[in-house]
């Protein structure tokens, strides 16, 4: 099977395209022309090109409708624009709407080679990218079955063994032999739910999160998370305070999972905090958005590692009175995230603390009304009725 590129040239000037084949020749590509867009974008249906030169100006359809075409088919596909000095400005737009380069008329053909050289390693690179891409996906899909069959059920039954052995034997342990077996339910326990991390970071599909989309108070998002990590925070002597700037508009989400995520970005500030420290939560509405941010004083993230902490497995550096984590938590928060159609950001000194922020879209509309608003309205309406 011939697996050279292919190259689909569409012109409505018969010079350029003998030329350009011409120029090919013995080079080993399979080549293809069409004289205007329409044949062009018939020819592809039968011809699967790698690289498409468009001109930008012919009969019929425009060179641009004949990318957009082109990209909504296979977006793969590395475009070149070929244009006459005239319109060079369009051929740069064109490079904004996905074209990869332009060739300006007239050409010699070394430079007609170098591009199509440049176009064909881009799509060789694209094609690499997409494979590694599918890759990581089907090892995703996959990781659920193998670590749940090669770790979770025999820690599982070792677990069920050890509460059996405890019960059969709590007559005829000393004290020694009693400590040992908490240490070993213990470290069977952590195991447990390091795996179940690790499931829910990478077996768990949240995109399907958003059929149970509906307008979401991140107030009460906020309010949940907050109690949910009090106990950890106090046995630190950690104070968490909240800031939420009025007003705040709802967003399109899940409450459950959103919660998941602010979770995780508390207990990682509460984790990485010294002693008797402080992390600030603070929410508020920019730019047709709703921003969630949790600021610690602890011990930060070195620059250099900055992009690797939402990658999943990176640990921080825990210091002297930090404790240690997984290193998914992040990662199951940026997922949550992007499957609302949001964004993560990290803001980060070392030695002096972190900041995580939350972006979501929020909802058009007026901000829903605060109970205690509610409250003050009534008694204000009670009141002008008795005047």
């Amino acid at each position: 099977m011939d697996d050279k590129p292919s190259i689909l040239i569409i012109d409505d000037e018969e010079v350029v395209l003998d030329s350009c084949v011409q120029i090919l020749e013995g080079s080993g590509y399979p080549v293809a022309t069409a004289s205007d867009g329409e044949r062009g974008l018939e020819r592809l249906q039968t011809f699967p090109a790698d690289v498409v030169y468009v001109d930008l100006k012919m009969p019929g359809i425009s060179g641009f409708e004949v990318l957009e075409r082109i990209y909504a088919q296979d977006p793969s596909i590395v475009t070149v624009v070929i244009t006459g000095y005239a319109t060079v400005g369009s051929a740069v737009e064109a490079m904004k709407k996905g074209a990869y380069d332009f060739l300006p008329k007239p050409f010699t053909p070394d430079e007609f080679r170098l591009i199509t050289q440049r176009a064909l390693e881009k799509r060789r690179l694209v094609l690499e990218t997409m494979t590694l891409r599918r890759e990581r996906e089907m090892l995703r899909e996959h990781f659920a079955a193998i670590v749940s069959h090669e770790l979770k059920s025999p820690l599982g039954s070792v677990q069920q063994n050890l509460f059996a052995l405890e019960r059969e034997l709590a007559q005829n342990l000393n004290d020694s032999q009693k400590s040992r077996l908490d240490r070993m339910k213990a470290s069977v326990d952590t195991l447990l739910k390091l795996i179940h991390t690790w499931l829910r970071a990478y077996s768990t599909d949240l995109e399907r999160i958003s059929d149970a989309f509906k307008p979401t108070d991140l107030r009460l998002v906020i309010s949940k998370s907050v109690e949910s990590v009090q106990v950890h925070a106090t046995r630190k002597d950690i104070e968490v305070l909240t800031v939420i700037e009025e007003p705040l508009g709802l967003v399109q989400g899940d409450e459950g999972t959103l919660s998941e995520a602010v979770i995780n970005l508390l207990g990682n500030a509460i984790k990485y905090s010294r002693l008797e420290g402080e992390v600030h939560v603070r929410a508020r509405e920019a730019e047709d958005h709703v921003l969630i941010s949790v600021a610690d004083t602890g011990v930060g993230i070195a620059r250099e590692d900055l992009p690797l902490v939402l990658g999943g497995f990176h640990v921080g550096k825990p210091g002297p009175e930090a404790e240690r984590g997984s290193g998914l938590g992040l990662a199951i928060t940026q997922r949550i995230v992007q499957a609302h159609g949001g964004s993560l950001s990290i803001e980060s000194d070392l030695g002096r603390g972190s900041t995580f922020t939350i972006r979501l879209p929020a909802l058009p509309g007026k901000p829903p009304v605060r109970p205690e608003e509610r409250l003050e309205n009534a008694a204000k309406s009670q009141q002008g009725g008795t005047e």
